[in-house]
């Protein structure tokens, strides 16, 4: 599927022109109502362009659904969406597409929000019948269509957000379940009912009848060592802990079962691997803005890992488009070690600096407009720190723009452990821009 545009008003020129994008993506597409200019010309006339609340009501129940139906289907990333007065954005399977453009069209131009809630529904999945309690077999092409490990996996997440503990097993062509709820989670909904409005707990007093399915035993151990075990007791206590990890993610176990947090922290920590398809012939990469897709891909890779670590609104970069040529020559600098790129420069040329002479809280010095290399941004795989690999990069740079380290310019505001890093490459000053 390619990218298109569906105008709704009559002359498709105007700036204030409201529209529908499709954006294909790997695994879904993504069906945005683009009403930016709309709204800007409606503000400016004294009007008000937000939107009805049962517009934003509908869209929210597409999100969540279209949502759950991705993960069900394998996908194994987050999204990002808006459902604002400018931007109303639906990730969607691309069988619902065609639906989900004509929805918002009739949505956004008659107020008609039947064709977001028939979405919606169609997009439902009966989470409720998987979570029920007792012990059954779903199996596949009856109950579910995805793989069951997916499946079971998805299964799990929705549990663990409903409280519940999921006692599965995924064989060849099915998945055996049995959901239970803990004492603790039970306990915790009944302190704070405000926070699970309409929770029915359903699982407490089941009891399995005599026709229930028997799950075949497959090994392991034959002996009960919980059988009149007593309980664990609980009590409240609220530790003043980070909930925040070094790479950047949240400690907060997730859908997933924190299997994103811990990729993404292996990359933090080890580097980022180096595709196969790329023909590395050294130890530095340079990267320019009209290198092949790949090798700019890749870039934009290692760029999330100190986007995330400090919590940057930008990556430092986004030349994912057709090869261009840039006037300040912007470029980066990948090392690799191990199989993995363990460090990263981004930079570019300018011609406005002032000296620093690195000392808190002093004023810069006089302007100067000599053309020289600019660091935007380094970073260093955290089992690489503090070995020299910053220093490399640094004078990599240099030595390929033809100039003495000290000419070096770094981009402000620096940070704590670049100021450490500027000190001992240029101890009598640096340039800054």
């Amino acid at each position: 599927m390619s990218e298109r545009t569906v105008h709704l008003d009559a002359d498709p020129r105007d700036w204030r022109c409201r529209k529908i994008r499709v954006r294909p993506h790997r695994w879904y597409a993504a069906v945005e109502l683009d009403r930016d200019g709309y709204v800007d010309a409606a503000s400016s006339g004294g009007r008000a362009a937000d939107l009805p609340a049962l517009f934003t009501d509908a869209v929210e129940k597409v999100q969540a659904a279209a949502v759950d139906r991705l993960w069900y289907d394998g996908y194994p990333g987050d999204f990002s969406w808006s459902s604002g007065s400018r931007w109303v954005t639906l990730p969607v399977p691309y069988t619902e597409v065609d639906a989900s453009v004509e929805a918002l069209r009739v949505a956004e131009l008659d107020h008609d929000y039947s064709g977001l809630a028939a979405l919606a529904d169609r997009l439902a999945l009966p989470v409720d019948d998987w979570l029920a309690p007792g012990e059954r077999e779903l199996v596949r092409g009856v109950d579910f269509h995805s793989s069951p490990g997916v499946f079971l996996r998805f299964l799990r997440g929705k549990a663990r957000r409903s409280g519940l503990r999921l006692n599965g097993r995924a064989t060849a062509g099915s998945v055996w379940v049995r959901p239970t709820l803990p004492p603790a989670q039970r306990q915790l909904r009944e302190m704070f009912p405000e926070q699970y409005s309409g929770w029915v707990d359903r699982w407490s007093g089941h009891v399995e009848s005599d026709d229930a399915p028997y799950r075949p035993w497959v090994g392991g151990r034959d002996q009960n060592l919980s059988h009149r075990a007593a309980p664990v007791r609980f009590r409240t206590l609220q530790p003043s802990v980070s909930s925040d990890c070094q790479c950047g993610k949240s400690l907060k176990e997730d859908w997933d079962g924190g299997r994103e947090h811990a990729d993404h922290h292996a990359r933090w920590a080890f580097g980022v691997r180096v595709p196969k398809n790329l023909d590395w012939l050294g130890d530095l990469a340079v990267v320019t803005t009209q290198s092949p897709i790949a090798w700019r891909r890749l870039v934009y890779k290692v760029a999330k890992m100190p986007q995330r670590e400090n919590h940057y609104d930008f990556r430092s970069w986004s030349h994912l488009g057709e090869p261009e040529k840039t006037e300040d020559n912007v470029r980066a600098y990948l090392l690799k070690a191990n199989g993995y790129v363990i460090g990263y420069l981004a930079a570019h040329d300018t011609d406005h600096h002032r000296p620093w002479d690195l000392v808190d809280e002093s004023q810069f010095g006089e302007a100067d407009d000599t053309l020289r290399p600019r660091i935007d941004l380094v970073w260093v795989a955290d089992a690489y720190r503090r070995q020299g690999v910053g220093a490399m990069l640094v004078q990599a740079l240099a030595d390929d723009f033809g100039a003495p380290v000290a000419d070096v310019s770094w981009s402000t505001p620096i940070s704590r452990s670049g100021q450490q890093l500027a000190r001992k490459l240029s101890p009598d000053g640096i340039w800054v821009s």
